[in-house]
C-alpha cells in the first residue's frame, strides 16, 4: 500500500457534474480530491481487506443472533425497551438488507483493525461505487495508469443483485433529509440500481412522510409507503413520534431494524468480550465513568457518534485529539487506539462495503488529523501487482 501523487484529470468538475456527483466540494473545499490515489497489492485486497471484512460481517450476524434473545444485552445496547420486540421480530423474520460498512485502519502491513461498523446509514456510497471507477476507466484509457489496473470495487454489480431479491411490484420509497445534498446523491444512487432490475421508485423527502388514520405512512399525495429506504438513524427513529407507529405498520424498511445493533458502537465491547484476541479487533470495554480523563492510548467514543462527533483520543504519547459534537446523551465505550497511518500529511482510513452478505470494494478517506470527519477527503485507489 502506497500514495502515489499524480496530476488531476483537467475536466474532472465538468465529469463530477455530468454523472451528477452534486457534492464534489464542500463550502468550497475539495471533498473528491484526486491529486493522488492510494496502491494496493492484489493479496494486501484480498488477505488484508477482503477475507477480513467478510469474516467481521459473519461475527456481526451472530452478534445480532445472541443479543436480540436478550433483554439484558439489548438494554446494554441502548435499544429503548418498548422496541425490543421490533428490533427482534425484524431478526426473526430475515427482513432484507442491503449495505454496510467497515472502517479499518491498515497501513498495508499486519492486520486491518476495525475502528467501528456503519450498517445502518452509510454515506460515500456513491463515490466509492460509481466515480472512482470512471476515474479508474479515464484514467487507464490516457495512459495514466497501466491497462491491467483494476479496483476492489463490485459495489453496483452487488446492489443490483441485492435489489434483484426484492419483488417488484409494488413502489420503492427511497427518503432523505431535505437539503442534504450528500444524502441526496447516496439515495438517487441506490434508486439508480434498483432500477436496474425494473423495481419502480420515488423519492420523498424524510419530512413529508405522514400517517394516515389508518396507522400506514404514506406520501404527500396520501399513498401508502410499501417499502421504504430511510437515510435516517434508526436510534433517532427510536425517540421520535415517526417511530411509534412502526410496529403497526405494514410498511417494509430498509434498512430493517435489526441493524441497529451492529451500527451502534456498543457492540464493539461484545464483539471484544467473544472474540478476544481477533486480529481484526480492538480492545473495547463500555466506559462506566465517561467523566473522568481518556487513558493514555485509549479513544472514548459515544455509542451513537457519527462521522467523528464526539470522539476523544489520547495517544500514547499522551497527545489529545477531540472533536467536538452532538452525542453527549448515550453511553460511552473505550476502545483501544490504533492510530491511522500518515501519508505526507495525511491521516487514511479505509472504509470496506458489504453489499448484502459480500465485501464488495473499499473506498478511502483522508483528513489532518486522526479523526475522520464528514469533511475529509476521499481519494480514488488501484490494484496493481
Amino acid at each position: 500500500m502506497r500514495k502515489v501523487h499524480c496530476d488531476e484529470r483537467p475536466d474532472w468538475r465538468a465529469t463530477a457534474e455530468r454523472e451528477g456527483f452534486a457534492f464534489h466540494t464542500i463550502d468550497g473545499e475539495r471533498y473528491w480530491d484526486e491529486r493522488g490515489y492510494y496502491q494496493f497489492s492484489e493479496a494486501q485486497v484480498s488477505r488484508d481487506l477482503e477475507a477480513p471484512t467478510q469474516e467481521l460481517h459473519a461475527l456481526c450476524l451472530d452478534a445480532v443472533e445472541r443479543i436480540v434473545d436478550s433483554e439484558a444485552l439489548m438494554t446494554r445496547l441502548a435499544i429503548p425497551p418498548a422496541f425490543f420486540d421490533l428490533v427482534r421480530r425484524s431478526w426473526k423474520e430475515r427482513q432484507p438488507h442491503l449495505y454496510g460498512r467497515f472502517d479499518f485502519s491498515y497501513d498495508g502491513h499486519g492486520p486491518a483493525k476495525l475502528i467501528e461498523a456503519n450498517y445502518d446509514t452509510p454515506t460515500s456510497l456513491y463515490e466509492a461505487a460509481a466515480f472512482q471507477l470512471i476515474w479508474l476507466e479515464q484514467q487507464i484509457e490516457r495512459g495514466v495508469l497501466p491497462a491491467h489496473a483494476s479496483q476492489f470495487n463490485t459495489l453496483a454489480e452487488d446492489l443490483v443483485r441485492a435489489f434483484a431479491a426484492f419483488e417488484r411490484e409494488s413502489p420503492f420509497y427511497f427518503a432523505a433529509i431535505a437539503g442534504s445534498v450528500e444524502d441526496r446523491g447516496t439515495t438517487d444512487f441506490l434508486r439508480k440500481m434498483a432500477g436496474h432490475v425494473g423495481i419502480s421508485t420515488r423519492h420523498i423527502d424524510l419530512e413529508d412522510i405522514g400517517l394516515n388514520g389508518e396507522g400506514r405512512f404514506v406520501d404527500l399525495e396520501g399513498r401508502a409507503i410499501p417499502r421504504l429506504f430511510k437515510l435516517h438513524a434508526w436510534e433517532h427513529i427510536f425517540h421520535e413520534d415517526f417511530g411509534q407507529a412502526i410496529a403497526g405498520c405494514d410498511t417494509q424498511f430498509v434498512e430493517p431494524a435489526w441493524k441497529a445493533l451492529i451500527s451502534n458502537k456498543g457492540i464493539l465491547p461484545l464483539l471484544w468480550e467473544w472474540h478476544e484476541g481477533h486480529p481484526n479487533l480492538l480492545p473495547a470495554f463500555v466506559d462506566d465513568d465517561p467523566r473522568r480523563p481518556v487513558p493514555k492510548g485509549w479513544v472514548r467514543k459515544p455509542y451513537f457518534s457519527r462521522e467523528g462527533a464526539n470522539v476523544d483520543i489520547r495517544t500514547a504519547d499522551d497527545q489529545r485529539v477531540f472533536e467536538d459534537g452532538p452525542y453527549d446523551d448515550a453511553p460511552y465505550i473505550l476502545q483501544g487506539f490504533a492510530p491511522l497511518p500518515k501519508f505526507g500529511d495525511s491521516y487514511t482510513l479505509i472504509g470496506s462495503w458489504v453489499i448484502g452478505d459480500l465485501a464488495a470494494g473499499i473506498g478511502i478517506r483522508e483528513d489532518d488529523t486522526l479523526i475522520t470527519k464528514d469533511s475529509s477527503r476521499f481519494l480514488p485507489h488501484v490494484v496493481v501487482d
